[in-house]
């Protein structure tokens, strides 16, 4: 059987890395021949993961040619978050949890989805339905990939099958107190003060087409707002610079303090009153908003985004 990479969005977070090496283990035992991939270095939050865990990070690809032209998506379908290739592959399942959107396909496929808070979250009852057991350190993975997506539970993408599949997982992996784990894995990936702007604001961000637009939206976890603000200066900039080589009407940065579930919205492009009119507040001189309470870049952040701006195209 052909080689198939597996493998998860652009700029991986947690998720993407341990919902790929799951997945790519699940359907080895269904007969596939699977590697999992990454498209880009991992965070310093799944390194941590990894290490606790004892699992090697996925090597990084760029593109899937010459090495196969069957791939697996995990926690992603839009084409511009995927791999630079991915016009020229063929595609055989995906298993995700965010919107549809850009996504076609030549040919019959697995196509796996849930409005869940994490993709591992699906792919944990995808194992439970095949009857395959999960292995420690891969429930250990998707453990931590909820705990990362979910901001341990606390966000509104939660449902009740993320709380199950948590408590499960932790089981299997042997971490008696997944709050504690938590806590010192989300505090992990938030050392903002070792990376570079540009590394902030390309970290772990995802592009959109809204309205017309071309939207990017990057999204830096912290336990202090203040660690972002203080430079906010270099950030602006460099959002600045990237927007501008890379054709993007809307680049927009969600700064959330990953102990308090509050954010601030930093934005650069136009049209701005109408990220305003979506989320229904102002900027300040700095073009800064503040978002109590909002957390999710999927369920709090493209939604109102997508209805405003399509109003106003």
């Amino acid at each position: 059987m052909t080689k198939e990479l597996v493998f998860g969005h652009q700029n991986p977070d947690t998720d993407a890395i341990a919902a790929a090496i799951a997945l790519a283990y699940l359907e080895k035992q269904d007969g596939y021949d699977t590697e999992a991939v990454a498209l880009g270095s991992v965070n310093p939050e799944t390194q941590f993961v990894l290490d606790y865990f004892g699992v090697k990070a996925p090597r990084v690809v760029e593109h899937a040619k010459p090495e196969t032209d069957l791939v697996m998506l995990v926690d992603h379908n839009e084409p511009q978050q995927s791999i630079a290739d991915i016009a020229d592959l063929t595609v055989t399942h995906v298993v995700d949890h965010h919107r549809i959107n850009g996504f076609d396909t030549s040919k019959p496929l697995y196509y796996r989805a849930a409005p869940y808070g994490c993709c591992s979250t699906i792919i944990t009852q995808m194992f439970s339905e095949e009857g395959v057991t999960i292995p420690k350190e891969i429930a250990g993975l998707m453990m931590s990939a909820i705990i990362s997506d979910t901001l341990l539970l606390k966000s509104p993408t939660t449902t009740d099958v993320d709380r199950d599949a948590l408590q499960a997982l932790a089981e299997i992996a042997g971490v008696d107190n997944y709050e504690d784990y938590g806590v010192q894995m989300l505090k992990a990936g938030t050392n903002v003060d070792a990376k570079s702007a540009e590394e902030l604001i390309d970290s772990d961000a995802k592009s959109f087409t809204l309205g017309g637009k071309n939207v990017r939206i990057d999204q830096i976890n912290v336990v202090d707002l203040e660690d972002v603000n203080k430079r906010l200066s270099e950030i602006k900039q460099a959002m600045e610079v990237e927007a501008q080589s890379e054709n993007y009407d809307l680049f927009l940065v969600l700064v959330t303090n990953v102990l308090t579930s509050n954010s601030e919205l930093i934005t650069v492009g136009e049209p701005k009153d109408v990220v305003a009119q979506a989320f229904n507040n102002q900027f300040d001189e700095n073009d800064v908003m503040n978002l109590p309470g909002v957390v999710s870049r999927k369920k709090q952040v493209v939604p109102p985004l997508t209805t405003q701006l399509e109003a106003n195209n």
